[in-house]
């Protein structure tokens, strides 16, 4: 099994809260957050872009 390649998200800066993904040899998606690198959520490529798109949409609210 071969370690992913994790890379730190630019959106995390030098912020002590970050966010790493990584890609599957499958195709797969891994992410990770610093506060809980044990807990690796897992997602398709497709699924991951929606949600980059929707979180870098302007038109999004939160809350």
């Amino acid at each position: 099994m071969s370690t992913p390649d994790w890379q730190k998200s630019s959106f995390s800066g030098d912020q002590a809260n970050c966010v790493y993904v990584a890609a599957h040899p499958t195709g797969r998606i891994h992410l990770q957050e610093s506060d809980a690198p044990a807990t690796t959520l897992t997602t398709s490529p497709t699924a991951f872009a929606a949600l980059i798109r929707t979180l870098t949409s302007s038109d999004h609210t939160f809350g």
